[in-house]
């Protein structure tokens, strides 16, 4: 019978003790496959700032593991968080967001023969189709993450997807974006049925992260074979001003003045 909240296509295998890494992706990937990426103290990592402007605890609930985020991000500084209830009393709360994650459960995984592989020297044309198209957070480095691949028209890159966090046996479809004028012809689908299979040729499981509110894309998702498996809280935070420790535990509301963090995209909410 498989685990309730570890919902994997063939038979791929179930979660560890504990829960599954998918619990708390960002610290699995940063204590994992992505480890020689990370910026880590004690209890707490990030991934490098032109990467990934994300941050993680091992445990989100452990005040130790606060305290060891504020000395690696430093006093008065800022940083992103997710999965994440309650934050500890003197951190700034600057934005809030809801994000869901959908694992590959049916996805019919099959190469894209007019996709091609895309890197470094494609960054130009990559970083104006992500300014058109806003699909999630896209730094100068994050193309290094993984494996991505894009489809021209007459030359010009109008679509792509790839790879984001990697984690034990698991890894993120990401940056999924069509140009405005060539939606329509599922070129989106198309490859992410593409990097489907280079991930599961390397014998992960593909899976992806949605804002909450995106029920557009949350809908593809699922009409193609991802199974929505849970949601999860997202803080931009500012740190203590000062050095010292991280005190107990509050939780975090939704209050006036706070905004969130950013508008809904394809894979926002991370």
């Amino acid at each position: 019978m498989a685990h309730p909240n570890d919902v994997r296509a063939g038979g791929a295998p179930t979660a560890p003790p504990g829960g599954s890494p998918l619990d708390n992706a960002v610290w699995a990937a940063l204590d994992g496959p992505h480890a020689h990426l990370a910026e880590r103290y004690g209890r707490a990592a990030r991934y490098r700032a032109d990467l990934y402007a994300f941050a993680a605890l091992a445990d989100p609930a452990d005040p130790a593991a606060w305290a060891d985020l504020h000395t690696l991000a430093g006093p008065s500084a800022t940083v992103r968080v997710k999965p994440v209830d309650r934050v500890p009393d003197g951190w700034e709360l600057l934005g809030e967001g809801e994000g869901v994650q959908l694992v590959d459960t049916a996805l019919r995984a099959e190469p894209a023969p007019e996709a091609l592989p895309l890197g470094p020297a494609d960054l130009p044309e990559i970083l104006d189709l992500v300014a058109r198209t806003r699909p999630g957070p896209f730094l100068t480095r994050t193309v290094e993450l993984g494996s991505y691949l894009g489809i021209r028209h007459h030359g010009r890159l109008v679509a792509m997807a790839g790879e984001r966090l990697r984690l034990p046996g698991w890894t993120e479809i990401s940056a999924v974006c069509t140009d405005p004028a060539h939606r329509g012809r599922g070129l989106a689908t198309r490859l992410v049925r593409a990097v489907a299979a280079v991930i599961r040729d390397r014998g992960d499981t593909p899976f992806l992260h949605a804002a909450a509110g995106n029920t557009p894309a949350i809908r593809l998702y699922e009409s193609i074979g991802f199974t929505l498996r849970r949601r999860s809280r997202i803080a931009h935070l500012r740190t203590p001003g000062t050095t010292a420790p991280g005190r107990a535990l509050t939780v975090v509301t939704r209050s006036a003045g706070r905004t969130p963090i950013g508008p809904a995209s394809p894979d926002r909410g991370r």
